[in-house]
């Protein structure tokens, strides 16, 4: 019988069995007449269900008996019989619910699946004055609601392309069970049915899985009680990254890339689809120059032009794919566009020229002028690319009137124009005669400014042969005095394409020489006349000078400007002269300076060039009895490259503070030529300023990286920077670092000096021990503390009558050698004495007591213990 368990209570079935023919007596009995009947009930777990005995309507009978047979077992079980009010339940019905008999209907609550199977009710019914019998057989099923299921993939994360599984589960149900699955995307809106993937059972396979299978699955479960559907379980599918798409904005596609203008802000964006997002790289010719979705170049420049590609990359599946694009950036030619026009065709028409060179792609030029509206229709202009020329005939052009050229670039949406007004200047031209140069030479001067184009002035003689090489606004002829120019006659004409007839002014020289006359010098309008009949005239002119544009010098070296003459000017007496940047004459004897002069050039050398104070514009003049000409020469001094930047590694003091230890390192590539350390204080006053950078050390080689520096005040605290410099280009210095304490030295010594006094203090003690050893007899004490053992009189702690007996037996080994002092040894005394386990042996002696005064030892005490056994 087990313990804290009831007995269970006695049924009383038997009893109101007895009460059956007592119920009957004096009744007719229709036993021929019992009814049988079968049907099936359905109950749910959990639930009520109700069987009865018979007929709704019917009356309910006198008495019933119920029992029960499990599914799949052949032996009934009683479960309850009644009798009227008088009910008794069979005991282990709890087994089968929470079971109530009333008025013979079965009543089952909290039904449980163990009364799955056959309720037999056995009945008397009262009819028409007797009792019949009645048997019910009802089949009971049971069934159980479905459970919460739950959803198992696979794999949580898989591959695009594998096969992925997803398994609906549930605990418990009555079968059958249908199962439907709902699919969310994973960025939201409504679920759906997943099609085409075998929806309708417990298993889901998506194989393969692409990247649409990505979201939430939810399973429900249903049977004919009730359905239940379970938590939303995501599946991710990996996948990608896809080809890259590029975009770049501002939109400029053309053939083979986009195009950009310069100074311009373009924005590059990436995008390939992937699972985990990508991770984007941005290249430019092959470099790396941006990590992100999105790369914004701000004011693109010319050098930024090439193929940019945006690498993408999955870090879960380690995959990349990458895609490339051409960028040009378009950049207008600097400047604006130029007009000019010129004389052609023998004064008889004008040249038109636009100029607009460099740039890319090269600038669209096109003439305009006031008739073009109608070429334009008629197909006549045209444009041209960086230079574009226009012949306008004179005679056919009015005075004043404007032409303009259009230029057009890629980079410049509004365009560029410039233009010219063709005119002929009012007046006439003005004549007048000089002597120059020690009366050595004449000088005849004609001139008429204005206009455009320029007038085109020639001097001719009194024969109309052309003196000279024509010239615009002013023509200027030089004749030589030798010979006798008095009373000769010189014409100055002027032409001017939009002038129909063409103008002149004469000039007669007044003073006369009676020798005879040389015929005038020829031109260069053909005429040839014999050596010894040209007169000594010549060409007078503007010097003409010729130079570097631009001359360019790295810091501390020297540059060299030259300038010469070009052409015949240099004869006539032309003064050459430098002028610095800030237009003062360059001087010979300057330490600057150095002029160097031949017949046909001037050199100007700078010495030790320095930057930015000798960059600039230098001026080379030329002076003669015609005019000045000047030509500018820029001077570039650049510095060289930066040198690396450098960082502080180490700064430490030495125990004496005088000294520190300084190492660094170099950040990135360039060239260096040395470096210099500098210090400074670095406490003081709040209401002074910082004190000044002092070089502590320089001139360090460019292969060093430690320094070791002196000399400094123990009770002043220093700051240190480093500088790498490039000749003499200083890069940027180094982080500003007070110097460490320097590190506690003492615990080497602490270490050394406790071992070397263990080692001395453990050589002392063994050299003590072995004199010890040694001199046993001079130092009996100290030999007997070190090497003495028990003692013959020590006693141990006796805890058992074992340990009793041989301490007792211990005793009687050791008596005879204290009574005796003449026995020779205690291991003599130990032959003699009887063998430990001789039976003839008494088990105990008593030891013989010493003679008195024979020892001065004090009396020990003997406890024996016995423990007797039965």
């Amino acid at each position: 019988m087990e313990r804290g368990r009831a007995p269970p209570p006695p049924w009383r079935g038997p009893w109101i069995l007895c009460l059956l023919p007592a119920l009957a007596g004096g009744q007719p009995l229709a036993a021929g007449e019992a009814a049988y009947e079968e049907w099936r009930a359905t109950g749910v777990r959990g639930r009520a269900v109700e069987l009865s005995c018979g007929p709704v309507a019917a009356a309910p009978p006198a008495v019933v008996f119920w029992s029960f047979t499990p599914q799949g077992e052949g032996l009934p079980r009683a479960v309850a019989v009644g009798s009227g009010r008088e009910v008794a339940m069979a005991p282990g019905t709890g087994v089968l619910g929470r079971v109530t008999l009333r008025n013979g209907t079965l009543e089952l609550r909290e039904l449980r699946v163990a009364a799955q199977g056959r309720f037999l009710c056995q009945g008397l019914f009262p009819e028409r004055g007797r009792l019949r019998v009645g048997y019910a057989a009802i089949l009971l099923r049971v069934l159980v609601p479905v459970s919460k299921p739950f959803v198992r993939p696979t794999a949580a994360a898989a591959a695009e392309g594998a096969a992925v599984a997803l398994t609906c589960t549930v605990r418990e149900g009555t079968e059958p069970l249908s199962f439907s699955w709902q699919h969310q995307d994973p960025r939201g809106g409504p679920s759906v049915t997943p099609a085409g993937l075998g929806g309708s059972r417990a298993e889901l396979q998506l194989t393969p899985a692409n990247r649409s299978h990505t979201g939430w699955y939810i399973c429900t479960v249903r049977n004919e009680v009730n359905n239940h559907t379970s938590d939303p379980v995501y599946l991710d599918i990996v996948y990608g990254p896809d080809e890259p798409a590029i975009r770049v904005e501002p939109f400029s596609p053309e053939q083979g890339g986009f195009s950009a203008g310069e100074r311009e802000d373009v924005v590059l964006s990436c995008l390939a689809p992937s699972n985990p997002p990508s991770r984007y790289v941005w290249l430019h010719n092959g470099s790396q120059v941006h990590i992100g979705q999105t790369y914004v170049i701000t004011a693109i420049a010319r050098a930024q032009a090439g193929t940019y590609t945006c690498l993408a990359e999955n870090s879960h599946l380690q995959t990349r794919t990458q895609a490339t694009i051409v960028l040009t950036v378009y950049y207008p030619p600097a400047g604006s566009p130029s007009c000019s026009a010129l004389a052609s065709d023998d004064q008889r028409d004008v040249a038109l020229r636009c100029r607009w060179l460099g740039g890319f792609p090269l600038a669209r030029l096109r003439w305009v002028g006031p008739q073009d509206e109608e070429e334009e229709e008629e197909g006549l202009m045209g444009t041209s690319f960086s230079m574009a020329t226009r012949i306008q005939p004179g005679a056919a052009t009015r005075n004043g009137s404007s032409f303009s050229c259009l230029a057009s670039h890629p980079a410049l949406p509004l365009g560029a124009a410039c233009g010219t007004t063709l005119w002929v200047p009012s007046g006439s031209p003005s004549c007048a005669a000089a002597a120059t140069k020690g009366d050595e030479y004449v000088m005849l001067r004609c001139r008429w400014e204005g206009g455009t184009p320029l007038v085109t002035l020639r001097w001719r003689d009194s024969a109309g042969r052309t003196l000279g090489d024509p010239a615009p606004s002013t023509a200027v002829l030089v004749l030589s005095t030798d010979g006798s120019l008095g009373g000769r006659e010189f014409v100055c004409v002027a032409a001017h394409p939009l002038r129909a007839a063409a103008a002149e002014c004469r000039l007669r020289l007044g003073k006369l020489d009676l020798s005879p006359a040389p015929p005038p010098c020829h031109g260069t309008t053909g005429w040839h006349l014999p050596a010894d009949t040209v007169p000594p005239c010549r060409r007078a002119e503007v010097p003409e000078l010729e130079a570097e544009s631009e001359v360019a010098v790295l810091e501390g070296g020297e540059a060299q400007l030259a300038c010469r003459h070009r052409g015949s000017s240099a004869s006539l007496g032309a003064t050459v002269a430098w002028y610095d940047p800030k237009e003062r004459e360059v001087t010979p004897g300057l330490a600057k300076y150095r002029l160097e002069q031949g017949e046909a050039w001037v050199n100007l050398t700078v010495r030790d060039a320095e930057w930015p104070g000798d960059s600039g514009i230098y001026r080379c003049t030329a002076t003669n009895a015609v005019g000045t000409a000047s030509l500018p020469v820029r001077l570039r001094v650049d510095r060289y490259p930066a040198p690396p930047n450098v960082t502080i590694s180490k700064l430490r003091y030495t125990r004496a503070r005088t000294e520190v230890r300084l190492e660094w390192r170099t950040q990135g590539a360039g060239n260096l030529t040395g470096f210099v350390v500098q210090r400074r204080q670095t406490k003081k006053p709040l209401r002074e300023s910082p004190s000044p950078w002092e070089t502590a050390a320089g001139d360090i080689e460019p292969h060093s990286r430690d320094r070791r520096l002196g000399g400094l005040d123990p009770a002043v605290l220093y700051a240190f920077r480093v500088l790498a410099v490039n000749h003499r280009t200083a890069g940027h210095p180094s982080e500003v670092q007070t110097p460490a304490e320097p590190p506690f030295e003492a615990y080497p010594a602490v270490t050394g000096a406790a071992v070397a006094g263990m080692l001395v203090a453990t050589a002392a003690s063994l050299l003590a021990v072995h004199c010890i050893a040694r001199h046993r007899e001079t130092l009996p004490r100290l030999h007997d503390l070190l090497f003495r053992t028990a003692g013959p009189g020590a006693q141990e702690p006796v805890g058992t009558a074992e340990d009793a007996e041989a301490a007792a037996g211990r005793e009687e080994e050791a008596a005879p050698a204290q009574g005796d002092p003449s026995a020779p040894s205690t291991a003599a005394g130990a032959e003699a004495a009887p063998a430990e386990g001789d039976p003839s042996a008494p088990s105990t002696a008593e030891p013989p007591s010493a003679a008195p005064g024979t020892t001065d030892d004090p009396p020990v005490n003997v406890t024996t213990a016995v423990t007797a056994t039965p």
